[in-house]
């Protein structure tokens, strides 16, 4: 193995050994693998290009460009032209991979769940390293300054986590790093010999070379040891340096930071991103048990235990309000507009969290009446929840919540009048980016109802219809983009439901926020509740004047609808949803078939609308079309392309030998023609040409090396005569028979040559490297004129400039 393809080999391993100290910021883990087989990837490209060789430029840029497109497919297929190369709408997906990790980063605690956008972020990240580290120390020769690209790695993930195991991940990436020098260091020596110096220490290591004349350690290693270990103090002391950032990764400590969301269950932290969450939780493996609970209800399939409500809607986003927080009251206040006369139930639960789940809210049935807690924990009004201050998580605390279990009659919530003053105000309010299809399905959904509860009603069944699909792999948001998308697509799980029906209600003048927490969960044999992982959910809260805040549920087959939401009979075409566990399972329902009625002139309504959701609105086989299309057209090229170093040798051969203008001009003449011919010739069987031989002398090694006899041999000879006859002579006679002793000479080196010689003339002939030697040339030239051209136009500005200083 070369000196060159060994450090290609080291730069990449450093670079690996360094990412390594961001094992502990996510999980699982399987990104690291990814990104090493990109690493990978992208130090062959690199071997490859240098090997020809390519200009340092173009090395760089191929490694580039090789790594977008490994990104591209890997994250970006549906986006990519032909599922591979990168298009406009990859680099837009690009972006928005970014922003969503750069956010979830923000959420999440300390070990993240691995996220498609923190994914990207690391993935990616630890390819750019890789590139520069490659690029430092092989491309350009200097593997000291790399130790920067690696110090920045490991200082990013010893800044996040302070755990201790940080010391291990530290000692990785300062081995990679001297490995790297070391490799270098060899490199250098077997490239310029031996490094002068006095007698060697005993049992030091020096290298063949110094070996061969003695001297002390190499030059290289002695000085790679002194920057080593410079570099290596600098990474000791810059963490400690560095504020340390808690156990989150931007300090999403507890609920005190007023965050918006479900804890993660992973340290103390605590999502402000609830979709990011929940999609995370119902994906989980194993349903974890988080909490469980004991209660006097008699409706233990209602007791829903609400985390957060949420009802800021920006647009962008949900959160909640940041309201004053108060001192936890012996007794809450009453519900906000719950009338005396709606019944109600109370209802006392006892509640024992897990120590490994941690997060900032105390998950409650609403409205809680009465909260004892043991810890810091503070009351906020408006949304009726209990906070953690100073860190206070709920990890294995024990708690007891007294509340109401209120069941208002249809008729009292078909009497509700419109909401006014601040809940209509604050409750009604939608963003104007939120697109018009929103307001106009809700409008066409609650047609010909005569009040906000039918309105409600409508937009229940209108998810729970059949019409939509529960997965929970579908793409997540809660902004106007995400809403109007999920209208078009009817697929995702339950903050699409949620979400989107509170923005149609608020639509329609009904004030509406969302709900974050558990579904009741699963009766165990001893009578208590178990609330697991997957039991996480959002859910709608409408308010009706003289009822207050009521739930529904949207998201099919999973949760349970309150019966106040239920059909009081079979004819009104209501459904019941199923009382299953929510995120059991993302198995899209059945759809129903398209009806013979739905063709284009149809005024059947939504019953068309299934049919058209399973279609994709008519662009699906177009788009499919287009991707097919776009994958056979790139296969022929990977077909073609092992092609194009044997068409471009015949092509160029023909031209030689052709005796056109084109060869006069381009090679001075016939015979300098075929002269580069059959120097060509001979490097495409492995005898490299030698420009400081005489034409005769190239002739006798080539005559030699090949092993030619015959025509073959004589061939070559006349050829290296009628070259020197050119050359030197004040007036060279035409040379006649220069095409068939070409010939001749590859006939005899293909015939002395072995089946896998043969294979790589024919297929990948050596001397194809001429291409790419012009084109890094006339990138060369393109670029000196460029810089020529920029020095001419800036010449007058510095002219002025210098006058008007003097």
């Amino acid at each position: 193995m070369s000196g060159r393809a060994r450090l290609t080999i080291f730069a990449a391993l450093a670079s690996l050994m360094a990412a390594s100290a961001l094992l502990p910021l996510a999980t699982p883990r399987g990104w690291f693998l990814k990104a090493a087989l990109c690493v990978a990837f992208q130090a062959a490209v690199g071997a490859g290009a240098r090997r020809i060789p390519l200009a340092r430029p173009l090395t760089v840029l191929a490694q580039a460009v090789v790594s977008l497109v490994v990104l591209t497919v890997m994250f970006t297929p549906h986006q990519a032209l032909g599922g591979i190369l990168p298009g406009p709408q990859s680099f837009r997906e690009f972006g928005q991979l970014v922003q969503d990790g750069m956010t979830d980063v923000t959420n999440f605690a300390i070990p993240a769940p691995v996220t498609p956008g923190i994914k990207f972020l690391l993935v990616g990240g630890v390819l750019v390293i890789a590139l520069a580290v490659d690029a430092i120390a092989v491309t350009y020769n200097s593997a000291a300054p790399a130790g920067l690209p690696l110090l920045a790695l490991y200082a990013v993930a010893a800044g996040l986590e302070d755990g201790s195991s940080q010391w291990v991940y530290f000692l990785v990436a300062s081995v990679g790093y001297l490995l790297l020098l070391l490799a270098e260091g060899r490199d250098r020596l077997s490239r310029w010999g031996r490094v002068f110096g006095g007698a060697p220490r005993p049992g030091s290591w020096s290298g063949p070379a110094a070996t061969a004349g003695g001297g002390a350690p190499l030059a290289p290693v002695r000085t790679g040891r002194r920057i080593g270990v410079m570099a290596l103090g600098i990474a000791l002391v810059l963490p400690v340096a560095l504020p340390s950032l808690g156990s989150g990764v931007l300090d999403g400590n507890g609920g005190g930071g007023g965050s918006d969301g479900l804890g993660t269950g992973l340290g103390n932290a605590t999502s402000v991103r609830p979709e990011v969450a929940l999609q995370d939780y119902l994906n989980q493996p194993d349903n974890r048990e988080v909490m469980s609970y004991r209660t006097s209800s008699s409706d233990a399939q209602g007791m829903y235990l609400r985390i957060v409500a949420l009802d800021r809607f920006d647009g962008t986003s949900w959160s909640a309000s940041k309201d004053e927080k108060l001192d936890i009251p012996a007794a809450l206040p009453a519900p906000q507009g719950l009338a005396p006369d709606v019944p109600y139930t109370t209802v006392n639960t006892s509640v024992v969290v897990d120590r490994d789940y941690a997060q900032g809210w105390l998950p409650m049935p609403y409205p809680a009446t009465q909260v004892q807690a043991e810890g810091n924990w503070r009351y906020e009004p408006e949304g009726r929840m209990v906070i953690g201050e100073d860190g206070q998580t709920t990890a294995g605390i024990r708690y007891q919540v007294s509340s109401l279990q209120v069941n208002p009659t249809a008729a009292q919530l078909e009497a509700a009048p419109p909401a006014t003053g601040d809940i209509a105000e604050h409750y009604e309010q939608v963003p104007d980016s939120l697109p018009k299809i929103v307001q106009q399905t809700a409008e066409q959904v609650t047609l010909g109802a005569a009040n906000d509860y039918e309105r409600a009603l409508d937009l229940q069944h209108y998810f729970t219809s059949g019409q939509f699909v529960y997965n929970t792999q579908a793409k997540s948001g809660t902004g106007t983009d995400a809403i109007a998308r999920f209208l078009q697509t009817k697929e995702g799980f339950c903050i699409h439901f949620a979400f989107t029906m509170a923005a149609m209600a608020r639509t329609l003048h009904i004030p509406a926020r969302v709900a974050v927490g558990f579904t009741p969960g699963t009766l165990t044999t001893n009578g208590s509740m178990s609330v697991g992982i997957k039991d996480a959910h959002a859910w709608p809260e409408l308010y009706f004047e003289g009822i207050g805040w009521t739930r529904f549920e949207p998201t099919p087959y999973r949760g349970t609808a309150p019966d106040y939401t239920l059909p009081t009979s079979p004819s009104s075409g209501g459904e019941t949803a199923d009382p299953g566990q929510h995120g059991q399972g993302s198995t899209a329902q059945p759809r129903p078939s398209a009806s013979s009625d739905c063709g284009p002139g149809s005024a059947s309504g939504g019953t068309c609308a299934p049919a058209a959701a399973a279609g994709g609105g008519g662009s699906g086989g177009s788009s499919d079309a287009f991707r097919y299309a776009g994958l056979a057209l790139l296969a022929l090229l990977l077909l073609a392309l092992p092609a194009l170093p044997m068409l471009w040798r015949g092509r160029v051969r023909a031209r030689r030998l052709g005796g056109g203008r084109e060869t006069r001009e381009e090679y001075g003449g016939p015979v300098l023609a075929a002269w580069r011919e059959v120097l060509d010739t001979g490097w495409d069987y492995g005898i490299a040409p030698d420009e400081s031989e005489t034409p005769r002398r190239a002739m006798a090694r080539l005559v030699a090396e090949g092993g030619l006899g015959g025509p073959a041999a004589e061939g070559a000879t006349r050829l290296g005569g009628a070259v020197e006859r050119t050359l030197y002579a004040p007036q060279a006679p035409p040379a006649a028979g220069l095409a068939a002793d070409v010939h001749a000479v590859r006939a005899g080196l293909h015939a002395g040559a072995g089946r896998g010689g043969r294979f790589r003339a024919r297929f990948l002939p050596r001397s194809f490297a001429r291409v790419l030697w012009g084109a890094s040339a006339r990138s060369a030239a393109l670029s000196a004129r460029l810089s020529a051209a920029t020095d001419r136009l800036a010449a007058p500005l510095r002219r002025r400039l210098s006058r008007g200083a003097g």
